[in-house]
């Protein structure tokens, strides 16, 4: 290997060390403290880099909120098993601990808040949405399509988010279970 090509791979290492501590600094301060709190001066004193290096990379908000996204990795969902009752259930369970597990609900906030004035927030919202009821859309396709698919997707996420950002505290199994069968009644009337 040239000594070229060894520079290289410690500047690369150092890159993605400084991506990655940044990475983890900006979703801890947004899920610990919101997005009012996601500051460069913020994320530098914790991830341990000058504001200037912050500025430089991730010149705005939007960028460290994005970076933030990105160290959440991707969203849990249940593998489906064919029992499409069963499947819903476990897909309401992986969302709700997510919201648990990884402060989702702050996300969720913050992406609600800003992301109807802030066109790069919307995206954001938007790609997030996406992924997180790709596995839901699945399934409940086998019932409906067009505007009722929509709607039942809209009803399964509110199960978890409503009572989550409304109320505080996430709907216990007994509740998830009672939700989804409404909805499965619902689809499956005339």
């Amino acid at each position: 290997m040239s000594p070229g090509r060894a520079g290289a791979t410690a500047e690369d290492a150092r890159v993605a060390r400084t991506r990655t501590d940044v990475a983890r600094a900006s979703l801890d301060v947004l899920t610990t403290d919101g997005f009012d709190e996601l500051t460069h001066a913020r994320v530098a004193r914790l991830a341990g880099y000058s504001k200037t290096t912050l500025y430089t990379h991730w010149p705005s908000r939007v960028d460290l909120l994005t970076m933030a996204l990105g160290a959440l990795g991707e969203l849990p969902h249940h593998e489906p098993t064919g029992d499409l009752r069963a499947d819903l259930i476990a897909e309401l369970h992986a969302f709700r601990d997510a919201i648990n597990d990884l402060g989702l609900d702050r996300v969720l906030m913050v992406l609600a808040q800003w992301g109807a004035s802030v066109d790069e927030i919307g995206r954001i919202r938007t790609d997030l949405v996406a992924d997180g009821e790709h596995i839901a859309r699945r399934l409940l396709s086998q019932l409906a399509e067009g505007i009722r698919l929509e709607a039942a997707v809209s009803m399964l996420s509110g199960v978890v988010v409503c009572p989550t950002l409304m109320y505080g505290s996430p709907p216990d199994d007994t509740t998830v279970e009672h939700a989804i069968d409404i909805l499965l009644a619902g689809l499956r009337a005339p």
